[in-house]
């Protein structure tokens, strides 16, 4: 796939729901979860991500061949997803310079290793957010990159998978002030595709969910090592509850 020059989070869906509640409130869509578990979703997203995210955004914390982890050889992780000279133990790094970032888009491409714990918040969490921001991308002409986001409002960001997403746009309604009636208030109340990609709707979100199950995992890429363990300790616990009780209803039996 080639590679693209511009950033990386991205994406948007054909008819994507609104981001915000009347009051402003940020409402999420949910991750589906189940991507989370699939080598095949999470091979995908490695190469969606090294493909469309990581010539901006660099994952600096995580290494290449930690991807041995979800079912990739050293031999397919260097032919497929390592650009340039680097090595399979190298850094997923990349080679902006940060000065130039900064001119160019306002700010520095943040570091990604472990953006979807640090979105989490009350409305959902990270995978949520992430997984309604790479779709809520639409055409704003007001902008600087000629795009802006649903859940960031003017985001320096452009979309990067605008390609096989499409262009969407946003749509408002003039409605009158809950607060005085006298006014009227712009109200945001969706998405619509104008232009389609090469993806249709649903393969777009299957190709975001795939992208954001990844970058779940290389947030916390022992988590699944630590809910098995957690689950174990668990029925430990539990078995051992039920034997102390047993011992202490004898040891005081034998006492009175």
């Amino acid at each position: 796939m080639t590679k693209k020059i511009l950033l990386a989070l991205l994406l948007a869906v054909g008819a994507a729901t609104s981001s915000f509640a009347s009051g402003g409130e940020l409402v999420l869509d949910r991750f589906p979860a189940d991507r989370a578990k699939s080598l095949p979703a999470l091979q995908n997203g490695a190469k969606l991500f090294v493909n469309y995210c990581l010539n901006c955004h660099a994952a600096g914390y995580m290494r290449f061949n930690r991807m041995r982890d979800i079912g990739l050889s050293d031999d397919q992780i260097r032919d497929n997803l390592i650009f340039g000279n680097k090595k399979v133990g190298d850094l997923m790094t990349v080679t902006m310079n940060p000065v130039q970032a900064k001119a160019w888009f306002g700010v520095v491409p943040p570091d990604l290793t472990v953006v979807a714990r640090s979105r989490a918040s009350g409305a959902g969490s990270g995978a949520d957010y992430l997984y309604t921001y790479m779709r809520g991308f639409y055409r704003d002409d007001s902008t600087g990159t000629g795009w802006n986001n649903t859940v960031f409002p003017s985001v320096a960001m452009p979309h990067a998978m605008w390609e096989l997403q499409g262009q969407q746009r946003a749509v408002f309604a003039e409605e009158k002030d809950p607060h005085d009636p006298a006014k009227t208030v712009r109200v945001f109340k969706g998405l619509e595709l104008q232009t389609p990609g090469t993806m249709t709707p649903a393969q777009y979100n299957e190709a975001t969910a795939d992208l954001v199950a990844f970058m779940q995992w290389m947030a916390e890429p022992n988590r699944a090592t630590r809910v098995r363990i957690g689950v174990f300790v668990m029925l430990f616990l539990a078995v051992f509850t039920v034997i102390a009780w047993r011992l202490n209803k004898a040891y005081w039996k034998v006492i009175k």
